[in-house]
């Protein structure tokens, strides 16, 4: 059975009994607790944790998720994966542990011919959690299971949570008995690879804290409702049912080995070091098209981080099977070509992910070479001083700086015939690993307690926004909350949030900055500093109480600062144009990749994997610009996110739409989903300037422009700064660019100048240099701290000039050169003689660079380094000298 049935069955199964078909987040969802989507109900958490009311009682999907906690073992053994889909169905206080055990059961044993799965009920096992007899009972009962089919396991096992606050309960897992050639008897608890899991059942009916209760701490309250979360791992039923023995077999994955197999000339199953390649290779490269397709792109940080580590370990391991050459677009394509039945937007957004991937592999070919040359210089420097291991901050400072797998750097120090210190190395890494955890424990504060928003939001319903039409407008407070905790009242003085049951007030959302302005009322004065959906639906507005005493039922009068107001909406609305602009230039491949709309200012983010030119930038703001006098009037209207998308509507990565969807319409030029403001008419832009571009990651460009009157001031500076120019250059503007390159041409001249100057000056004292050369037994050695701060261009001539004044005699010239804030640079260079009597300059510099507290290098002729500790040259020059005796 091909996955893509698999997925339909499971749909039309749960359809068939009553449940919404929800299709599939992206794996970017705007949750502080998540880097990406990791199980099927995480698009659902806010109905788990009761902070909306769901639109239906009973859910099922097949959701795209990504796990990388465990990126390491993928390829090592058959069952971990990156990317995975899960199929789920969720009931949200609607059925609970009977419906969930009864449905599962019915879809996986009913026959093929009757929509179900056809697995024998024979070789099905369940395991509940260890205080839920309730669950056992109901395998017993309604699905037959004998007892001894069924076994009981702690929290660490039977008990789900999203490792992070939110919401949990005890679970019920189902495996598939695959026999005895794949392991011992006994069951899920004696053997989990002869036992294969396929679908957990988790009885959602608490809530997490900090601190996990599969690790024996107690849950910190219970959920609103009792309510089901079921996920059942496509790719695990699918290497059952198609008989294969993992999931890179099956009909999804093995055509990306097969690709990897043409590239190489190898076969997969003739040697367990290549399979393991051939698995990373397959799963990376569906997972990095995924994570493209929904907006990542690669990067040092975060998500971009994951995915460049994934698209490096696949060209990592692809030059281990022997191939050298670029690789990725074509596993994109093999991915595209097996995913897009089931995820049509790969095809669509393909050119795109193409280019990501391509450039990705470039940057690390060439980051390859670089870092080739750091490793040849560490393992020389190993060499050198006779060890015969690369030392661990070597081996981390190639991965965290040149992206080298530790595998790359094993094989590289065993072709030099030296080990690696490993132990050291994963030190450095799981420093880093408590850095980002401790870093994201900061973050994770996205499930605080926020009882008291939800218990407002299902006390009154959703605050009624009315900020599209009216910027004043009369509301009743319906909540307070005074430092988190509900109040009565707030005085004179005191920092507050309101509740309202109805705004003009624009919540911060959507790239777009909250509105400010004033709430008053008979004897009250607030002023308006902030508005957020703490919960969906539920504007706060944080205020500060300037005059009077504010109260639940006060009666208000909102009033929005109008003229930022419009200014923000000028900036928002540019950014669509602009938007349209740059997509226009570098077509659908350039999606947006974030914004950020202030009065009179925008900031624009999008992915390209092409450089950005001045010329097209330039071309982008004329054609807005242009656009800008047609006038035409902009639109807004709420239809359904499908009918959306067949008119055009460009929708933006990471969003989460519901069923009906607000577009925004600028002509024909521009048409998005956007729950933001905007201006009446594009005319009342005035004028889009471009001020600044910049690349802010691989593959993302950002530009910023002034709106309206900014734009206009921001000209008219420019102008006056030209101005200015000209007349102190005395030309016409027009020919003020030639004036300024003459100018500064004949500067750097001026400048070349004073360089030779300086330096002729330098080497004129190399007579007297050389001139003070003293024996060292049969060495005539020159070492001197100079009086003055030279260069190093400067420091390597003058000890090159003062050798050749040695002349065909042995000898040594170190000149020591002290470089401000308290270091001092130096260069150690030797003669032909000297060079012939055993005394090399880079192999002198340890013998004295100690006392320097520093270090350097270089060849038989001539060394360089420098040190911390300019007070220490003279025992520098001793520790140089008694070298050189010793030597003799």
């Amino acid at each position: 059975m091909e996955t893509h049935e698999i997925n339909k069955r499971f749909l039309d199964y749960f359809a068939k009994n009553d449940h919404t078909r929800v299709p599939s987040a992206s794996l970017i969802l705007d949750d502080p607790t998540l880097l990406f989507v990791n199980a099927g109900m995480v698009q659902f958490k806010p109905y788990f944790l009761g902070e909306v009311s769901p639109p239906y009682k009973r859910a099922t999907s097949v959701q795209k998720c990504v796990r990388t906690g465990d990126i390491d073992e993928v390829g090592k053994t058959t069952r971990h994966n990156t990317f995975f889909q899960m199929a789920g169905n969720f009931s949200f206080g609607d059925y609970f542990k009977h419906g969930a055990i009864e449905q599962a059961w019915e879809l996986l044993t009913s026959s093929r011919d009757a929509g179900g799965f056809g697995f024998d009920p024979d070789r099905l096992w369940a395991t509940v959690y260890e205080h839920d007899a309730e669950a056992a009972a109901i395998w017993r009962d309604v699905a037959g299971l004998p007892s001894e089919r069924i076994q009981f396991r702690g929290p660490d096992d039977n008990y789900w949570d999203m490792g992070v606050p939110g919401p949990c309960g005890p679970c019920s897992e189902i495996y598939y008995d695959r026999g005895p050639e794949y392991g011992r008897e006994g069951g899920p608890v004696v053997d989990e690879d002869r036992y294969l899991e396929i679908w957990n059942l988790v009885f959602m009916q608490e809530m997490r804290g900090e601190l996990s209760p599969k690790k024996g701490h107690p849950p910190i309250g219970e959920l609103p409702q009792k309510s089901i979360d079921t996920g059942m791992g496509i790719e695990r039923v699918a290497y059952l049912l198609q008989g294969v023995e993992n999931v890179y077999e099956t009909d999804l994955v093995r055509p990306v080995i097969k690709k990897a197999e043409e590239f190489s000339g190898r076969r997969y199953g003739a040697d367990h070091a290549d399979d393991v390649r051939f698995r990373v290779i397959a799963d990376h490269a569906r997972s990095g098209v995924m994570l493209i397709t929904d907006g990542v792109t690669p990067g040092n940080e975060a998500r971009g981080y994951v995915l460049r580590r994934l698209l490096r370990r696949i060209v990592r391991s692809m030059r281990l099977l022997g191939v050298h050459e670029p690789v990725l677009p074509e596993f994109a394509a093999v991915v595209r070509d097996a995913m897009s039945p089931s995820y049509p937007e790969i095809a669509r957004e393909f050119e795109r992910i193409s280019d990501v991937m391509r450039v990705e592999e470039e940057t690390f070919l060439s980051t390859l070479t670089s870092g080739s040359r750091i490793f040849d210089l560490a393992a020389q420097e190993t060499k050198r001083s006779g060890g015969t291991i690369l030392a661990g901050d070597k081996a981390f400072q190639l991965h965290d700086t040149y992206g080298f797998p530790i595998d790359l750097t094993l094989e590289m120090a065993s072709e030099q015939g030296l080990a690696v210190d490993e132990e050291g190395f994963r030190t450095l890494m799981e420093q880093q690993r408590q850095r980002a955890k401790a870093d994201a424990a900061a973050r994770k504060t996205g499930h605080g307690d926020l009882s008291v928003y939800r218990t407002l939001l299902d006390q009154h319903g959703e605050t009624q926004f009315v900020g599209y039409t009216d910027l004043q407008a009369t509301a009743r407070v319906l909540g307070l909350l005074v430092d988190g905790q509900p109040a009565r009242t707030a005085g004179e003085g005191t920092k507050a949030e309101l509740v309202l049951d109805r705004t003009p007030f624009y919540a911060e959302g959507g790239g777009q900055i909250a509105d400010t302005g004033a709430l008053v009322g008979e004897g009250v004065e607030l002023k308006v500093l902030d508005v957020q959906k703490t919960v969906p639906g539920l504007f706060v507005h944080r205020v500060e109480v300037v005059a009077g005493e504010v109260g639940v039922d006060t009666r208000l009068t909102a009033s929005v600062d109008g003229t930022r107001r419009e200014s923000i909406a000028r900036s928002h609305s540019a950014t669509h144009l602009v938007h349209a602009a740059v997509r226009g230039a570098y077509g659908n491949r350039a999606a947006q990749a974030g914004s950020l709309n202030t009065p009179g200012r925008m900031r624009f983010d999008f992915t390209t994997p092409k450089s950005v030119s001045a010329d097209v930038l330039t071309e982008v703001e004329e054609e807005v610009n242009d656009y800008l006098q047609t006038n035409v009037e902009v639109q807004a209207y709420t239809t359904t996110k499908d009918k959306a998308l067949e008119l055009g509507a460009v929708a933006l990565f990471g969003e989460k739409y519901g069923d009906k969807v607000r577009v925004v319409d600028m002509g024909d030029y521009s048409r998005e989903l956007c729950g933001g403001t905007h201006v009446e008419r594009i005319g009342e832009l005035g004028l889009v300037k471009l001020v600044s571009d910049a690349s802010v990651g691989s593959g993302v460009h950002r530009v910023e422009a002034l709106v309206g009157t900014d734009a206009l001031r921001h000209v008219r500076k420019e102008q006056l700064l030209v101005s200015q120019l000209a007349g102190t250059l005395k030309v016409p503007t027009d020919e003020l660019p030639s004036r300024i390159e003459d100018v500064l041409t004949r500067l750097r001249n001026a400048e070349k100048e004073i360089e030779q100057l300086k330096l002729r000056e330098v080497l004129g004292s190399a007579d007297t240099l050389a001139g003070r050369a003293q024996d060292v037994r049969g060495v005539s050695v020159v070492a001197e701290k100079l009086d003055h701060a030279i260069d190093a261009g400067a420091l390597r001539a003058l000890t090159g000039e003062v050798r050749n004044r040695l002349g065909s005699r042995p000898g040594v010239v170190a000149l020591f050169s002290p470089s401000g804030e308290g270091k001092v640079s130096f260069v150690v260079a030797t003669t032909a003689a000297a060079r012939d009597a055993g005394l090399a300059a880079g192999k002198l510099v340890p013998s004295f660079a100690e006392p320097l507290g520093g270090r350097g290098g270089g060849k038989p002729d001539m060394a360089q380094g420098g040190g911390t500790r300019p007070e220490g040259v003279e025992r520098a020059i001793d520790a140089l000298r008694a070298a050189v005796a010793e030597s003799r």
